[in-house]
């Protein structure tokens, strides 16, 4: 394996999946020996017995400072959410290695991470940046809840309450009141999670746009739309009770009638690395099965 292009990597793993304790150790041997210097991410140690230093979560943005850094995510989409929402705000790359079920995000194969990761330790990769949400949660007057997010801010209904009525803004102006199951706001990479689900388009991951996805509208003249990327929307909760809004389904806030989400671009965006070669559109294909034809 060529010397690396980075210093120092962060190991991020999905300990829960079978085995992953013996591939992630498999990782960090590989790296460790081209002069790698290997940390463990804290909650990966936890359930791990990996014998490589800690990297703790209070240590992160000192740690990571002087640049040189990269995280290997061993794991799912969410694994790789979660990653994701940590590491944009210290301009950390990150690297998915699939280890779910999906892996929209996480691309290189389970059976292909060794010559990927050596092309990619020694700077044979492709950097791709895309847009992250921020989203505070406003209640008369104060912010009691904020968060990021790096596929979509779902607002909705919980349990078995009815619709949910949503009054919505967009930078400054009315766009319309939504009565249905919850609304989606989505970036680009989310474009492809829960708002496909709702029948949302499928928005290229360097689009400067953010979409709106109504869930299950009491009205079917309420279609999804497409705003700019640095729209201001705010959705004020009419309801009076059982709502709630979640960011990647990972943050969660109970709402209450008057509360309003504001949600814009985020300051700064996640940087992905993928190996040479890698297509978006192919990613769509091996995912969603573009180019099967179905069985008679």
């Amino acid at each position: 394996m060529p010397r690396t292009v980075f210093q120092q990597v962060l190991l991020i793993g999905k300990y829960q999946a079978p085995q992953a304790q013996r591939k992630l150790g498999e990782i960090a041997a590989r790296l460790s020996r081209a002069g790698v210097e290997v940390w463990v991410g804290e909650l990966t140690a936890q359930h791990t017995e990996l014998p490589y230093p800690v990297l703790r979560s209070s240590e992160l943005a000192e740690r990571t400072a002087q640049g040189g850094w990269v995280a290997v995510v061993l794991g799912g989409d969410g694994t790789m959410l979660g990653a994701a929402r940590r590491l944009a705000p210290l301009n950390v790359p990150l690297v998915g290695i699939n280890a779910g079920r999906l892996g929209f995000m996480t691309d290189i194969a389970d059976s292909e991470w060794e010559p990927a990761i050596d092309g990619l330790m020694a700077g044979d990769f492709e950097r791709e940046e895309r847009a992250m949400l921020s989203g505070a949660v406003e209640r008369a007057g104060q912010t009691i809840f904020s968060a990021i997010a790096v596929n979509d801010v779902v607002v909705n209904r919980n349990g078995a309450s009815g619709l949910v009525e949503l009054k919505v803004e967009v930078d400054g102006r009315f766009m319309y009141v939504q009565r249905a199951d919850g609304l989606i706001v989505a970036t680009p990479t989310g474009s492809t999670a829960y708002a496909l689900s709702a029948y949302g388009p499928i928005l290229y991951p360097s689009v400067d746009g953010v979409v709106l996805v109504p869930i299950a509208p009491h009205t079917l003249s309420n279609r999804p739309i497409v705003l700019p990327g640095g729209a201001d929307i705010v959705i004020e909760v009419v309801t009076p009770r059982d709502v709630s809004v979640n960011f990647d389904m990972q943050s969660y806030a109970e709402l209450i009638g008057g509360d309003r989400i504001r949600i814009a671009q985020a300051p700064y965006r996640c940087v992905f690395l993928h190996p040479p070669g890698w297509s978006y559109f192919s990613t769509l294909r091996r995912k969603l099965h573009w180019h099967e034809v179905p069985d008679d």
